[in-house]
């Protein structure tokens, strides 16, 4: 039953995500960096700092680069080798596949990462396969970045405007067209920027829901909440 939620759970976010650039930003570039090394990794036969007799080259530093997406400017690190035999077609295929991928990293975000997700994200990207041990090590290595950010240490001094919105979204699930919930919650920090700070996907709005959210948002460092909005929008 709860595969079946999964696919569904992930369409109903992608409005919300999408309307929001900067929350999506950090995300790509984390998973973009990632799979760079792992090229490198992959090009050299060997991790940094490993020591192994299949080694072909060795890493000499990075070479920083900047990638314009649909999410704003991103700022990569491209791993170069002694030999200089190293290359990615990371950069002109990022191109082609952007909103694919962007909305791939979405469902990372909303189900998990999983090693077939990341198969198919590092194909579309470098044009190649990956071994499966570095997949599974790159899938690892994703899913904790991921879990960071989403229980990142809210770090402005105050929050004094907090706005809390309830999207929902039209999804088919075993057969059924049901309402699916985007619960969103976005600050306003003191130093004027909006920040979102969470976004979870429930069935129903409930007081234990609310509750539990703003639990994980208080132990994460909000504070100095003057006021509050609550917003409920449905889509068909």
């Amino acid at each position: 039953m709860t595969s079946d939620h999964r696919r569904p759970q992930a369409r109903a976010a992608q409005g919300v995500l999408l309307d929001d650039a900067d929350f999506l930003r950090e995300i790509v570039e984390r998973v973009l960096q990632e799979v760079i090394e792992a090229q490198m990794t992959e090009h050299v036969g060997a991790a940094p700092h490993e020591r192994t007799d299949t080694r072909k080259g060795h890493r000499n530093g990075h070479k920083p680069r900047t990638l314009r997406t649909r999410v704003g400017t991103l700022n990569l690190l491209v791993p170069q080798d002694r030999e200089g035999t190293f290359s990615t077609r990371l950069f002109s295929r990022y191109q082609r596949n952007e909103k694919a991928l962007v909305l791939a990293l979405m469902e990372m975000y909303v189900e998990g990462v999983s090693t077939r997700k990341v198969k198919d994200v590092t194909e579309q990207l470098c044009g190649t396969t990956f071994s499966k041990s570095l997949i599974s090590s790159l899938a690892g290595r994703l899913d904790a970045e991921l879990e960071v950010w989403r229980s990142r240490p809210l770090e402005a001094e105050a929050y004094p405007y907090l706005f809390v919105d309830a999207r929902y979204e039209k999804v088919r699930v075993d057969g059924r067209v049901v309402s699916q919930g985007m619960l969103v919650v976005s600050g306003v920090r003191d130093d004027g920027y909006r920040e979102i700070l969470a976004v979870e996907v429930s069935d129903t709005e409930s007081e234990a829901t609310y509750r539990e959210m703003f639990r994980s948002l208080k132990s994460r460092g909000l504070s100095s909440v003057l006021s509050s909005s609550s917003q409920t929008t449905t889509k068909d």
